[in-house]
């Protein structure tokens, strides 16, 4: 495979060898991919400052492997200002993201999703509807997507892995009918129902997850 100038972000890039970087990027056209930036640790490399996260990108790159060598890079535009408790969430989108997608497994529509929450979270303080709404939107990209239009506002709900969402009494692990109404239709607003949202967004992201602590949620502690 060869590529060029394809639109990037880098997810998370770790040193590789003495003089080298091995980075997860996520792809607009080709998903998610691993790739050996080699020699640009070197102090001499142009590529040096460009190659890190939350800077939109152009690669070029070769390989027949999961493993491929990055042959070029540009920047696609400034590098986005996060800050605080938004860069904080701006890096659990991208673990988050690095976990759940498959390799070469292309989401073009997830990329623009990606995008465009990066450009939202450069505005402080951190808004919990920006991150929810992305879980939701993730979610739906990876086949979960588990939404209704038909919940009632007045009622309460149990997720059940194997049948989804069931109307039941008032409980302490149901759901509001109003929240995922709200959530459904992409209007969750109120501060009560956005808490209620991040409790379903660990409900049902922690089967995805395996078990697997994310690194960034230690970060918001």
């Amino acid at each position: 495979m060869r590529v060029s100038l394809a639109p990037a972000f880098i997810l998370h890039r770790r040193p590789y060898g003495e003089t080298s970087y091995l980075l997860d990027v996520l792809t607009e056209d080709h998903g998610r991919i691993s790739l050996i930036a080699k020699g640009v640790r070197k102090s001499k490399s142009s590529h040096k400052a460009i190659l890190q996260p939350f800077v939109p990108l152009l690669l070029s790159w070769q390989g027949k492997t999961e493993l491929m060598t990055m042959t070029g890079a540009e920047a696609n535009g400034a590098g986005l200002h996060l800050q605080g408790d938004c860069l904080l969430a701006a890096f659990y989108i991208n673990e988050i993201l690095n976990y759940l997608l498959l390799k070469q497994d292309p989401h073009p529509k997830l990329y623009t999703i990606y995008a465009h929450t990066l450009v939202e979270l450069q505005t402080m303080p951190l808004q919990q509807r920006i991150l929810r709404l992305f879980e939701k939107k993730l979610l739906e990209e990876l086949g979960y997507g588990i939404w209704r239009n038909d919940f009632e506002a007045d009622g309460f709900y149990r997720f059940y892995p194997e049948s989804g969402f069931v109307r039941c009494a008032d409980g302490i692990d149901t759901f509001s009918g109003k929240m995922l109404l709200d959530l459904a239709l992409e209007k969750l607003e109120e501060e009560g129902l956005l808490k209620e949202a991040k409790r379903l967004m660990r409900v049902l992201f922690k089967p995805l997850l395996n078990g697997r602590e994310l690194k960034s949620k230690e970060l918001f502690i």
